[in-house]
């Protein structure tokens, strides 16, 4: 069997790609660099992160974007040697308006080097590339309505792309205006047996989100809707352990099976938010004799496990929870800082902006992939000023976070205090009196247990003290807040020097332990 969710943690918008016996899931990785992770599979069952497509500043440019703009639904196809990447770099997404260019870049390799990416359009999100059996190309991407009493997501627009020139030719034409379930992104266009399939994303990222299929015997439509639409959603069913399902893709094996990997959320027991983030599960689906597509159970509800494919098994070998800090698990929020210098044994992080930035920070951090856990670090670090800090926190965005850091206060010196910030208001647990802690290395742990997080602190690494009260992890998703938000929980290791003078921490390593 297969166990949902196959990638834990931050990793939406799943886009799978086939080629010969290897399997790739592109996700969405918005402010976050590299961008896009990309997962690998031998047998749909076991996955390793493998690489980010977006690793070069000259292919990704995320200085200044806001929370959860970057990158936006990537769309991973291969078509005669080549790998294709279509994906949205957004650079404003609160307003009425948005700011959606869309890019495409080229590898002959899964891992590279990715081409230069091409600036298509920008009329709305989530592109994806066509390969048609006539050998043309199209690109898809929903368009974005701005005007007053019109429907925002306006529909999928289609138009043909030349590879030659990167231009885009004739007229956009809109192929689909969506389902009665509305809010159609995401789209997927697949071409069998006589018919053009177009999947999408409807309801909105969230409890009603769902996966949409339509189809026509001509490519512009018009597109009928799957008799039983949706074909996968959670909606209206709380006792389903996988939530918020939607945004899928499809793939066939070897052997002539289906299977869409799609989004998911799991939430925390006894609320409705998923501090995890919006997850990737998968589900077997199959073409029946009406030349649609079902999830091979029964209904449109999403397993949290379902059957593994008829393919050798192949295994990877478990991670670590200590990871060398050059890993590919590790990413920075924006940019590739020069303030971030990796070594596999240590790191060192060169005071920076502070966690609420969306310019230059000096931070480090990785995905939380469970609702129990321990984060541990080690720090070194000497301050000498109130506005120089380093620590570890619990981190989702700018606007929401948990950060305990050492600091230095004039009457106490080296200290330890506790920022809390939801929904951009900060407060301060322990008050205007931070806790003194002696010189030399300081361990700093964060422990969550499903809705509860807990500071702690250690001068030797086996005895920890508590510090601050028990913290409120649920508020770390996308589902907290009057922010949009749509990433997840990370451990975060981070250094801020407000004074401008560049004082620098240093880490041994960070552990998560899960349970």
């Amino acid at each position: 069997m297969i166990q949902n969710p196959i990638l834990p943690g931050f990793h939406p918008d799943p886009s799978i790609c086939r080629v010969g016996d290897d399997y790739y899931i592109a996700t969405s990785s918005f402010e976050w660099f590299p961008g896009v992770p990309i997962h690998h599979s031998k047998d749909l069952v076991h996955w390793q992160l493998l690489t980010h497509a977006l690793d070069e500043t000259r292919l990704l440019d995320m200085r200044g974007v806001p929370s959860s703009g970057g990158v936006w639904a990537p769309a991973l196809s291969y078509h005669e040697g080549l790998f294709y990447l279509s994906y949205t770099v957004v650079h404003q997404h609160e307003a009425a308006t948005k700011d959606t260019p869309n890019f495409l870049t080229t590898a002959p390799t899964i891992e590279g080097p990715w081409s230069d990416p091409i600036h298509i359009n920008s009329s709305g999100f989530d592109p994806s590339l066509f390969h048609a059996e006539d050998g043309r190309k199209y690109w898809l991407n929903m368009v974005w309505d701005h005007r007053p009493e019109r429907h925002p997501f306006h529909g999928i627009a289609l138009q043909e792309l030349d590879m030659g020139t990167g231009k885009l030719l004739g007229k956009s034409e809109i192929i689909f205006k969506g389902s009665k379930i509305q809010l159609t992104e995401g789209p997927h266009l697949y071409q069998r047996n006589g018919y053009y399939y177009l999947l999408t994303a409807e309801g909105g990222t969230e409890y009603d989100h769902a996966v949409s299929l339509a189809r026509s015997r001509n490519l512009l439509g018009p597109y009928e809707v799957h008799p039983q639409n949706p074909v996968l959603t959670s909606s209206g069913r709380p006792d389903l352990p996988l939530q918020k399902s939607g945004h899928g893709s499809l793939v066939e094996t070897q052997q002539g099976e289906w299977y869409m990997p799609h989004l998911c959320g799991r939430p925390l027991p006894g609320t409705h938010r998923c501090n995890l983030g919006r997850e990737t599960a998968i589900q077997k689906i199959e073409w029946r004799e009406d030349d649609w597509l079902y999830l091979a159970t029964e209904g449109n509800a999403p397993a949290d496990a379902v059957p593994a494919p008829d393919l050798e098994a192949h295994p990877w070998p478990e991670l670590p929870g200590r990871l060398p800090f050059d890993s590919a698990h590790y990413v920075t929020p924006r940019l590739p800082s020069k303030k971030v210098i990796r070594e596999s044994d240590s790191l060192r992080l060169i005071g920076a902006e502070s966690l609420e930035s969306n310019f230059e920070q000096a931070m480090l951090a990785r995905r939380l992939t469970h609702h129990q856990a321990t984060a541990t670090t080690c720090l070194r670090f000497k301050p000498d000023s109130f506005q120089q800090m380093a620590g570890i926190a619990a981190y989702y965005n700018t606007y929401l976070f948990h950060y305990l850091y050492l600091s230095h206060d004039e009457s106490l010196g080296r200290c330890l205090q506790i920022h809390f910030c939801d929904d951009g208001t900060s407060s301060f647990p322990l008050g205007a009196t931070p806790v003194s802690v002696p010189g030399g290395p300081l361990h700093l742990r964060a422990t969550f247990e499903f809705s509860d997080l807990q500071f702690s602190w250690s001068t030797d690494g086996e005895v920890f003290e508590k510090i601050g009260p028990v913290l409120d992890a649920s508020i770390l998703s996308d589902d907290h807040g009057n922010h949009w938000g749509f990433t997840g929980t990370f451990v975060a290791l981070a250094c801020q020097d407000l004074t401008g003078a560049k004082k620098a921490a240093e880490f041994d390593f960070l552990e998560i332990k899960t349970s």
